[in-house]
């Protein structure tokens, strides 16, 4: 029972029963061999502090910045520890604001003054309430504050045309790239898979069809050069950009895509993205400490 498992204390026995009813296997935690198993594996044994920082959508700003730089990233109006903190008379006509401390959960604001605010405070309160980590045990978020952020509208970053690229890093390489377009219409959206090369592969996600005439934006290889620099130390992390007109803008950082419960089809990539992820360094790091 999917309500009841969340009861459970030991996070490697939750993962467990989790992973049962999810892909309905048995999860090899002792020599994980594909890319959902290893992820899983890595919630468990890979933990470091300063991930929480990683997953904290405005304490991961000022990283990206100092690495990178500030021009990749989305403006910051405002960060509020309540609803009722927030000065609505002082933010612009349109804004888009989200809370920091989980994943999803977007309200992008195109007229001020059409806002419902008796639905959208009882919609952030209900988010500021939940602890991320409780739901698939992602060590990173379990300490994360729950804040609220304001970001600065782009009229480019909301249309229904703007295209999420999701870049796969494995041991700080970047090898393979998950392209979502139309992504603000649920009901046509695509996930079309690429190596880092461009090269279109025949991996299928869910529901969404792919999309064979998918353009390589020109300054792709700046963006497998940018998740290169941010990938380096992390045995995985998936870097996503947004790529407006020519300028790139990070996205986040995400340790466990679809928590490592990817239906894969067909089901031998997650295999083949198991082999690109090399966990023996943390594991030999692992057997020492004992």
């Amino acid at each position: 029972n999917k309500f009841l498992i969340h009861f459970v204390n030991n996070d490697e026995l939750f993962l467990k029963l989790q992973y049962k009813l999810e892909l309905n296997k048995r999860l090899n935690l002792k020599e994980p061999k594909t890319f959902n198993e290893k992820l899983q594996w890595l919630k468990l044994n890979n933990k470091n502090e300063k991930y929480s920082k990683l997953v904290d959508k405005y304490e991961v700003k000022k990283y990206i910045s100092n690495i990178i730089g500030k021009e990749y990233i989305v403006p910051t109006i405002g960060i509020y520890e309540s609803f009722d903190d927030i000065a609505f008379s002082s933010l612009p006509e349109k804004f888009v604001i989200k809370c920091t401390h989980n994943s999803g959960g977007v309200f992008i604001i195109k007229n001020k003054q059409a806002i419902n605010y008796s639905d959208l405070r009882k919609k952030i309160n209900k988010m500021l309430k939940q602890n991320f980590y409780k739901m698939n045990r992602e060590w990173p978020y379990k300490n994360v504050k729950p804040r609220i952020i304001v970001e600065k509208y782009l009229d480019d970053i909301s249309s229904e045309d703007i295209n999420d690229y999701k870049i796969f890093c494995f041991n700080g390489k970047p090898k393979i790239v998950l392209v979502c377009s139309e992504r603000f219409s649920s009901d046509n959206m695509c996930e079309t898979w690429f190596d880092s090369n461009w090269r279109i592969l025949n991996i299928i996600e869910g529901k969404h069809p792919i999309d064979v005439n998918q353009r390589k934006p020109k300054n792709f290889n700046k963006m497998i050069e940018l998740a290169q620099i941010l990938a380096n130390g992390f045995p995985f992390i998936r870097v996503d950009f947004y790529n407006i007109n020519g300028k790139i803008l990070f996205g986040e950082l995400t340790f466990y895509p679809a928590s490592g419960y990817e239906k894969f089809e067909p089901e031998s990539w997650d295999l083949k993205l198991g082999k690109m992820l090399d966990i023996s360094k943390i594991k030999k790091e692992k057997n020492n400490e004992k």
